[in-house]
């Protein structure tokens, strides 16, 4: 088990990986305490049962530069194979401003290949590789250095062993025709815009069920504030204070600190003068904002007219479609996608890209009344009339 801690040997690994079609790569980080991950250790393995497959260690190499990984990441030579990449594609993003380029991930091959939604790393290795793996260091804290040999075994097995799922998904996506498929969802991944939350827009991520515009400002105002302050500090969001407890102020609207001392919900860390003063900011902000410039929620589904029967029917033909394709269902279509559709909605996920020639062109057709559903026993035929 061999572990980089330098930049020339970090440089030696990645220009032998130029050379290969393919690298699998994986990462461990931590972000319990930070809103940034921490990138604690990246394991990669060049092709073949035996290819050299390593540790990076940024921790003990604490000196060693990521500049020739992500050069790698650049050469478009090399497949860069990821599973579930999503956080491993932020980490480098962040710390790199890079994402690796030509980029395979594992688990979205998986999903349009017949293995379900968001397949895990352990399912596939099973399946595919025929092989079993160890979780005795699945809850390990890899910021904790010296590093055991059973910790080192168990990163690199998440690598070694996606050559092997790599190699025997893409044959078949080969087969099956559906490597556009995973392209469109990759296409996702790359977005720079996957990655970004600027304070302007965090309120969106915040479920509320309230609409009242004078409530949604003050939710802003404290969205605002808070992403803002997490970002600075590098502390998770809830460090400075949870979602219920952002919508508790919003309810209470706290205009002094010995009133926002009376809230059930908010944690000791919000109470510090520094969170607290922004906090009061923020509501008098969100009291102060013109109507005009008030956030709405106004939501489509609630007022497009669905109709009933056409949505049912919609759902019968979407889950024969994805039956006969082996493609999970929610992957296709979501239940919104489907009601917006019966209501007439044309500018849908689910009519756009690839979910279009498995889903939509038919979906559109049924709204036509061009195609009829039938059902054998337990199969439901498309039939064209």
């Amino acid at each position: 088990m061999r572990t980089i801690t330098t930049t020339e040997e970090l440089a030696a690994f990645c220009e032998a990986a130029k050379a290969q079609p393919y690298v699998t790569i994986d990462t461990e980080f931590l972000r319990e305490r930070t809103y940034w991950s921490k990138l604690c250790l990246i394991q990669m393995a060049l092709p073949g049962k035996t290819g050299d497959a390593v540790l990076v260690d940024p921790i003990e190499g604490e000196g060693m530069s990521m500049e020739p990984l992500y050069d790698l990441f650049r050469h478009k030579a090399t497949v860069k194979v990821f599973h579930a990449a999503r956080q491993d594609l932020e980490i480098f993003f962040v710390e790199g401003n890079v994402f690796p380029e030509p980029l395979f991930d594992t688990q979205i091959a998986a999903m349009v290949c017949g293995f379900g939604e968001q397949v895990g790393y352990e399912t596939l290795v099973r399946k595919i590789a025929k092989e079993n793996l160890d979780k005795t260091s699945r809850f390990t804290d890899w910021s904790r250095r010296p590093l055991t040999d059973a910790q080192k075994e168990y990163a690199l097995a998440d690598v070694t062993h996606l050559r092997v799922i790599y190699e025997w998904l893409a044959a078949q996506l080969a087969k099956n025709g559906r490597a556009h498929w995973v392209g469109e969802e990759l296409a996702v991944l790359t977005n720079p815009e996957t990655y970004t939350t600027t304070p302007e827009d965090a309120w969106l991520r915040i479920k509320t069920r309230t609409t009242s515009g004078r409530f949604l400002a003050v939710v802003k105002e404290l969205a605002r504030f808070r992403e803002d302050y997490a970002q600075k500090h590098n502390v998770p969001r809830s460090r400075v204070m949870k979602d219920d407890a952002l919508l508790e102020l919003a309810s209470t609207r706290p205009t002094s600190v010995e009133e926002l001392g009376r809230s059930r919900l908010l944690m000791r860390e919000g109470r510090k003068p520094e969170i607290a003063d922004g906090i009061l900011a923020a509501v008098k902000a969100g009291l102060a904002m013109r109507p005009e410039d008030m956030p709405k929620v106004a939501d489509e589904r609630e007022q497009i007219q669905v109709n009933p029967a056409l949505a049912d029917l919609l759902r019968v033909l979407l889950k024969a479609k994805s039956e006969s394709l082996g493609v999970a269902p929610k992957l296709i279509a979501s239940s919104a996608d489907l009601d917006a559709i019966a209501a007439g909605g044309r500018a849908v996920e689910a009519l756009g890209g690839w979910r279009k020639e498995a889903f939509g062109d038919d979906a559109l057709r049924l709204c036509r009344g061009e195609i009829a559903l039938s059902a054998k026993g337990n199969e439901v035929r498309v039939i064209r009339l």
